[in-house]
């Protein structure tokens, strides 16, 4: 799973293979995980264990 970015607390990263979905990324932060949907907007799949706040920082980096 290559890591794209590492920005604060947070770790970006894909899996290589994962079949036919849309294009998105994983973020990590200790027990917190989400997977956003990049293609035509951004779009939360899930996100657990996330402040608000530290959904709102994560939707303002991927905009970046």
């Amino acid at each position: 799973m290559p890591t794209v970015l590492l920005k604060d607390v947070f770790r970006f990263f894909f899996y290589s293979s994962e079949g036919n979905e849309p294009q998105h990324i994983h973020v990590t932060k200790g027990d917190a995980i989400a997977k956003i949907w990049l293609e035509n907007s951004i779009e939360i799949c899930y996100l657990h264990n996330f402040t608000k706040s530290e959904e709102r920082q994560i939707i303002d980096i991927i905009k970046m």
